[in-house]
């Protein structure tokens, strides 16, 4: 462009540099994208820059008074999207979706955990908004010249010149960038926090005509891939707890780096350990949860089904058919129930317990809440379990409940009466006060299950204890590292996904405790309780194994695809070997990898597509075609 186009366009190019400048920092100072050359330094610099030139592009159009002006907006709006990533990503570590975005309902119930996440700091991100409010003043940027039609053609096409020179590069430097959707952090790093939203916006509009699009013969090819790596169930353990009572404890937040773990000399869960050593416990399980958090982990124990990449199953697919486990124990004479002192409608709750077959759902209506006994996210864990109790020996024998704890939730606050530990000492104030809150829900599940056991219902029951996600995420890496006493590298990143799962049965595990290493997750919890219970789901389709099965692979993979092996953890591109925390050769990882990618994909086929609803028309002429095949040969 020669000079004078310049001078037409200097408040865009100046709005541009601005924005442009202010995304890059935002990307070193609160996203937490690894680097690892220069290549990908130099693409995550220039990846803002074709999608501001074009958004700020469209002023091209508009007559000069009122260019200015869209651009400014078009500022407001960029920097509105960059702060909410920021805020988003502070707790969550991770971008925001549009699926996220419908989930306004959870809005109103998150009180302190928003506003605990905004710093003073960012205000700053409003600068280069002052910056270009005083240049919009300035009669210099007041010119009435309008670019040619040649002038606007070579500036669209120096914004697709840029664009695909950085696709280009990106997939030079990341092969297949666009099929792996569910790793957001990559697509990040290499088109940008805005182009991927871009994108997301088209997998939002490609998943909501998937179901639309769907048949039976859909569901074909996963009932293939299931029944071909569906594994036996451990025959001395099946059936050992037939008709009893099933106790889910959902822990809000618990991560398994603090079992058995001492601060200042005293343990952090030390009922939990006592726990652990009457019962099965797996020291190398991991939860698998996504955007969907809590939610997320409800779905998959009661599925086995993994949750969905973008945004929260119970809000996206809330119509959808399942096969939950509370429907399959209907046919066995089973009640089911949740325990939950919240809202009813947070994360669409009312609406998919009874698309799950819920009978009950204890809501924050059928506890007594008071100012004096909750805090934070609502009733105190102890009051809760004291609580649920009493409704529970109401319930009709069998039932199948879980219990879904509160006081362990960010931003984990406690008053003085109800510490049992000191805070942990770090610049983490998130870290710091996690430890007296995890310690208070460890006597607050001590309290539960000595009251439990007054009643008829702790023999006649099998107790299951898993960690729902994680509580710490990666924006406190540099705390974990001290409290570790080691660097929080990806490879320890993806360790401290593990989750605690205890399977406690009166009677049976008190006389034989196990501490068992197999690589499990919380996709297996399902398979595992029907073989305990003795119930058959071959002809379920199930993503997970029954964890005790010695034929069971020691494998899991995790919602952004990362995966665990016996000896191997891949993750962001790089295989690692567990005994080392050092990168090992791809090539011993390559074997998983395939696995799974499909089984993350396959899952989400069923639920953006529905197919469940075709399942029993499809196992309907499997059974016409084996009588038919039967009769033929008699």
């Amino acid at each position: 462009m020669r000079k004078k186009s310049f001078s037409k366009i200097s408040f865009l190019l100046i709005a541009t540099l601005l924005l442009w400048l202010k995304t890059y920092i935002v990307y070193k100072t609160s996203f937490d994208i690894k680097i690892e050359n220069f290549t990908q330094e130099f693409i995550l610099f220039i990846n803002p820059l074709s999608f501001l030139l074009l958004i700020f592009g469209i002023g091209l159009f508009m007559k000069e008074k009122n260019r200015n002006r869209y651009i400014f907006g078009a500022s407001i709006f960029v920097t509105v999207l960059l702060i909410s990533n920021m805020v988003f990503y502070r707790f969550f570590n991770d971008f925001l979706t549009i699926p996220v975005l419908f989930q306004t309902s959870n809005m109103g119930d998150l009180g302190s955990s928003i506003t605990s996440l905004f710093l003073p700091t960012d205000l700053l991100m409003f600068v280069d908004l002052g910056i270009l409010y005083w240049l919009l003043k300035k009669p210099t940027f007041r010119s009435t010249s309008l670019l040619t039609r040649k002038e606007k053609s070579a500036y669209f096409l120096l914004v697709a010149a840029v664009f695909f020179f950085n696709l280009g590069l990106a997939e030079t430097e990341r092969p297949q960038l666009l099929t792996r959707s569910f790793d957001r952090e990559m697509l990040v790093k290499n088109i940008s926090v805005y182009n991927f939203h871009i994108y997301d916006a088209f997998l939002q509009s490609k998943t909501s005509a998937q179901r639309a699009l769907a048949d039976s013969d859909n569901l074909t090819e996963i009932e293939n891939y299931v029944n071909a790596n569906r594994k036996d169930s451990e025959e001395d353990l099946k059936g050992i707890a037939e008709g009893r009572n099933v106790i889910l404890l959902s822990l809000e937040s618990l991560q398994s780096f603090v079992i058995n773990e001492k601060l200042n000399g005293e343990e952090i869960t030390p009922y939990l350990n006592d726990l652990i050593n009457e019962s099965y416990y797996f020291d190398n399980f991991y939860h698998q949860t996504g955007q969907g958090k809590t939610s997320d982990s409800e779905f998959i124990v009661d599925n086995s089904l993994y949750p969905l990449g973008r945004g929260a199953v119970f809000f996206t697919n809330s119509n959808n058919e399942y096969h939950a486990t509370p429907e399959l124990l209907k046919d066995h004479g089973y009640y089911s129930t949740v325990f939950h002192a919240n809202n009813k409608s947070f994360w669409n709750r009312d609406l998919m317990y009874k698309t799950f077959g819920y009978d009950r759902f204890f809501d924050v209506n059928d506890y007594n809440v008071t100012e004096e006994n909750s805090i934070g996210w609502g009733l105190k864990d102890i009051d809760f379990f004291e609580q649920s109790v009493q409704h529970m020996d109401d319930l009709p024998q069998p039932f199948y409940t879980r219990l879904i704890t509160l006081t362990n939730h960010f931003p984990f606050e406690l008053g003085e009466e109800d510490r049992f530990i000191d805070e942990f000492d770090s610049n983490s104030k998130t870290l710091n006060q996690y430890i007296p809150t995890v310690r208070y829900m460890d006597e607050g599940v001590k309290r539960f299950i000595e009251s439990l056991k007054e009643t008829d219902v702790y023999e006649n029951s099998i107790i299951i204890l898993y960690g729902d996600h994680y509580g710490i995420s990666e924006n406190h890496n540099v705390a974990m590292g001290k409290f570790l006493g080691k660097e929080v590298t990806p490879f320890e990143v993806v360790q401290l996904q593990r989750v605690p799962f205890i399977v406690h049965i009166p009677g049976v595990t008190d006389q034989d405790p196990q501490t068992i290493s197999k690589v499990s997750g919380q996709i297996d919890i399902r398979p595992t309780i029907m073989s305990l219970l003795g119930i058959d789901t071959s002809e379920q389709i199930q993503f997970g194994t029954d964890v005790f099965s010695d034929d069971k692979l020691s494998f899991t993979v995790l919602r952004d695809g990362s995966f665990i092996t016996e000896n191997n953890v891949y993750t962001r591109g790089i295989c690692y070997d567990k005994q080392t925390g050092q990168p090992a050769d791809q090539a011993i990882c390559d074997p998983y990898m395939e696995k799974a990618k499909q089984e993350l994909n396959y899952s989400d086929e069923i639920i953006y597509g529905d197919l469940l609803r075709f399942y029993e028309k499809n196992a309907e002429v499997e059974t016409e075609a084996t009588e038919k095949a039967e009769n033929t040969n008699n």
